[in-house]
């Protein structure tokens, strides 16, 4: 495996070029599309035009949760507790989210040197009376603390609560506070499965409006889940890509999913967004595993960082979803939860998709790597030209159509 330089992968972003808030209505967005070297601006209210008929996209339905929550010492200091996945005492997210009364979570805190020992207070309303959320550190982890929280109203579950007493986690380099109107606009229209902390940000995009369009081209919606971890801010601090570690994120595979991909083996497949994009080539590799050794089952099937990159290289996509399907078949269920660490780097070779809808992403980042796998060194015409148009970058920023280097 060759050794990838983070510092080929920097670019100078001014500030006035990141997007603060997104522009209304959301397909009116800046698309720009990149196709065999070439290059033209236009808006996402028109992607249809840019795909074939019966072109089918891939999108990630987690939703944002209100992952940040602000608590107070009996001194008085402030408290930022930051909630980054469940903990291992649940088997999904979802079970996580309907606990009533208590729940463990894993978070990062900001101001811990204030927070010592001792639980802390959050104060807010639900039906027009007062309630309290309680947190207690249990342990230090690798990546945060284990929290246990609780509350005083034993009816209303944890998803409920971050509803009533969190805030939208807004990227750290939007530099603002979250607003009303975050709840709404860092959410997908079709965001459906509780779990990320940061937005799938390609499909912000897409509106009712929008795949009314796509639908009159035939162009369907296949639905996978990746829940996106604060990973996804993580800068790259090391030298080389090699160096850095992923933190790995959770995703659902369902039958339904694969069936839609094996349809129609040579249509037209495009990945809204860059978890789709992982999403879809970790479970290549799962039926890699599998067709490597059938004594495997569902939940062996977690992909770390580097697995891909030792696997065997000669099956096809179809033939990978077909061993999974198998092992669906084999388990008697319907879908299974799993965690993916894959990092998509130069010199990997996709194999699940044709194109990619994309942001555009941040200096040194992963995502970056991740997009020269799929174009190889025209990223960076593709940056240069975006930041020479005006185009807005980040989350709530404009975005490209990205057709895959054969």
């Amino acid at each position: 495996m060759s050794t990838t330089n983070i510092d080929d992968f920097d670019y100078v972003l001014p500030d006035k070029c990141i997007a603060r808030y997104p522009v209304t209505p959301r397909h009116d967005s800046k698309l720009l599309v990149y196709g065999k070297g070439e290059l033209l601006s236009d808006r996402y209210f028109h992607l249809p035009v840019h795909l074939p008929a019966d072109s089918l996209l891939i999108i990630n339905d987690s939703k944002v949760i209100e992952a940040r929550l602000h608590f107070r010492k009996s001194t008085g200091g402030q408290v930022e507790v930051f909630c980054l996945e469940h903990g291992d005492t649940y088997p999904d997210v979802s079970t996580a989210m309907q606990q009533k009364g208590s729940v463990e979570w894993i978070c990062q805190i900001g101001g811990v040197k204030k927070w010592k020992t001792g639980p802390i207070e959050l104060q807010f309303e639900s039906n027009g009376q007062q309630q309290t959320l309680y947190a207690v550190q249990l342990e230090r982890q690798d990546f945060g603390f284990k929290i246990r929280f609780n509350w005083t109203d034993p009816n209303l579950c944890f998803a409920e609560i971050l509803h009533l007493a969190g805030k939208t986690p807004l990227p750290p380099y939007l530099n603002r506070e979250s607003e009303e109107s975050d709840k709404s606009n860092y959410q997908t229209v079709y965001a459906k499965e509780d779990g990320s902390v940061a937005a799938p940000t390609a499909g912000l995009h897409l509106t009712e409006e929008l795949f009314e369009h796509l639908r009159m081209k035939n162009i369907q919606a296949a639905t996978l889940t990746l829940h996106v971890g604060a990973g996804t801010f993580k800068p790259v601090k090391s030298k080389t890509a090699e160096e850095h570690d992923m933190h790995a994120e959770f995703i659902e595979v369902r039958r339904e999913l694969l069936n839609a991909l094996l349809e129609r083996p040579e249509q037209t497949r495009v990945a809204v967004g860059t978890t789709s994009l992982r999403t879809l080539e970790s479970i290549y590799w799962m039926g890699v595993r599998l067709l490597q050794d059938s004594q495997l089952t569902l939940q062996d099937l977690h992909m770390t960082q580097w697995a891909a990159y030792t696997l065997p290289q000669a099956f096809s996509f179809s033939e990978a979803l077909n061993a999974l399907l198998q092992q669906f078949e084999k388990e008697g269920c319907d879908q299974f939860l799993t965690k993916t660490s894959l990092m998509i780097k130069p010199g990997y070779r996709i194999r699940s998709v044709d194109a990619i809808l994309t942001n555009f992403h941040q200096p040194r980042s992963t995502l970056l790597l991740l997009i020269h796998a799929f174009v190889g060194k025209d990223w960076k015409k593709i940056y240069d030209y975006a930041l020479e148009n005006n185009y807005r970058f980040l989350s709530y920023g404009d975005g490209s159509l990205l057709w895959l280097n054969k």
